[in-house]
């Protein structure tokens, strides 16, 4: 890939970034926790689709992965307070965290954020500004399954748990430093089960990644992306909160 294309999309992304950030900051002037939460998902899909169109454009693996680390980075210091993940919001369902409706309205709005950066992402590569870009809207289902369908569920289901579990144990550490833990691990599931699964464990961002994939299969997919990271983080939270009190 020509060192040009990835500048133009790595602007691309900044640009996105940026204005993410100017769309949080004018709604935190009126009560717009959902906003916030829908803006922060749309972040994270629009640019998660266009890293991906940048590693299948030939980028080295070590590029892919720094590329990872330093935006996920990103996304911990810009989006702070937001979960972005159906399954975070299930996890908080679960502590009581928040009430019912205010979580299943929760999970409504990231899949809506999912949906529309998928669209913002597809008219952005309709323009052709970068290289990779050209052709990106032709692509059907990439499928990223690159294994059998129990060992898929099993790599997502125990990446989510490791993730939550993760989130969990380094709440108390001081932001600035979680955030470089949280990314770490992150590229390091990425560099495990990058290529199985795509090491997704975020059932809103899968749907944005893979509609297709979803439209063509959807009961492969479902299991594999939504069942299986629900579970892992259902799993993590009966542990922290009904078996480790009990033993400690």
């Amino acid at each position: 890939m020509a060192v040009g294309g990835l500048w133009v999309s790595l602007l691309l992304l900044a640009g996105i970034v940026a204005a993410v950030a100017l769309c949080r900051l004018a709604a935190r002037r009126r009560p717009g926790a959902l906003l916030a939460e829908m803006l922060s998902t749309f972040q994270i899909c629009a640019c998660t689709n266009e890293l991906c169109l940048l590693a299948a454009a030939e980028l080295q693996p070590r590029a892919a992965l720094t590329l990872t680390y330093g935006f996920t980075v990103l996304h911990g210091w810009t989006l702070a307070g937001s979960t972005c993940n159906p399954c975070g919001t299930l996890q908080q369902l679960w502590a009581a965290a928040v009430p019912l409706k205010a979580g299943g309205l929760r999970i409504g709005a990231q899949f809506a954020a999912a949906v529309l950066a998928r669209g913002f992402m597809h008219l952005v590569w309709s323009l052709e500004i970068a290289e990779p870009h050209s052709g990106a809207l032709w692509q059907r289902c990439s499928d990223p399954l690159q294994t059998t369908e129990a060992q898929a569920f099993f790599i997502e289901l125990l990446f989510s748990a490791v993730f939550q579990l993760a989130v969990l144990q380094l709440h108390t550490i001081h932001p600035n430093l979680r955030v470089h833990f949280i990314a770490l691990l992150i590229t390091m599931l990425v560099y495990a089960g990058g290529n199985l699964t795509g090491a997704i464990f975020n059932p809103a961002l899968a749907f944005s990644l893979h509609p297709y994939c979803f439209y063509d299969n959807f009961l492969s997919y479902s299991l594999v992306y939504w069942i299986a990271p629900c579970l892992g983080t259902i799993l993590v939270a009966f542990v922290w909160d009904e078996i480790l009190p009990r033993i400690s």
